[in-house]
């Protein structure tokens, strides 16, 4: 599996959901520079909800690229911003920065630009884990 730390529950066999493997396929397939809201993820998935794959993700994706999967509203992670940015500098994700007005002066998200939808550049969607 790879994707679980002793800490993480699982079901009876010691298997990951499979809502859980396809939550995290899903997020191993969005591009570095990239981000899908937990909406877009439950969404595309055609299962589940925001709150379902924040879940998934809190409970299983620490392994998993977890800076992709973000809130709506573009604001990082609480209790996890400085780490995110780092990978979002790192991987040239775009984000705004914030006035000096905001709290703590940190950068959100550039949804319009950050948001992937699923798809290959080409148009083809893409098929996380196929």
């Amino acid at each position: 599996m790879g994707r679980m730390s002793v800490e993480e529950p699982v079901g009876e066999t010691g298997e990951l959901p499979e809502y859980a493997e396809r939550v995290l396929d899903l997020a191993d397939a969005i591009p570095p520079g990239r981000v899908m809201t937990y909406g877009d993820v439950a969404e595309w998935l055609g299962e589940g909800g925001p709150r379902q794959v924040g879940r998934v993700m809190s409970l299983y994706g620490g392994t998993a690229p977890w800076w992709r999967v973000v809130r709506a509203d573009g604001t990082l992670l609480p209790g996890h911003e400085l780490r995110a940015l780092g990978h979002y500098r790192e991987e040239g994700t775009p984000l705004r920065e914030s006035g000096p007005a905001a709290e703590g002066h940190l950068p959100r998200l550039d949804m319009r630009r950050a948001r992937w939808d699923g798809r290959e550049v080409s148009g083809r969607r893409e098929v996380p884990g196929g």
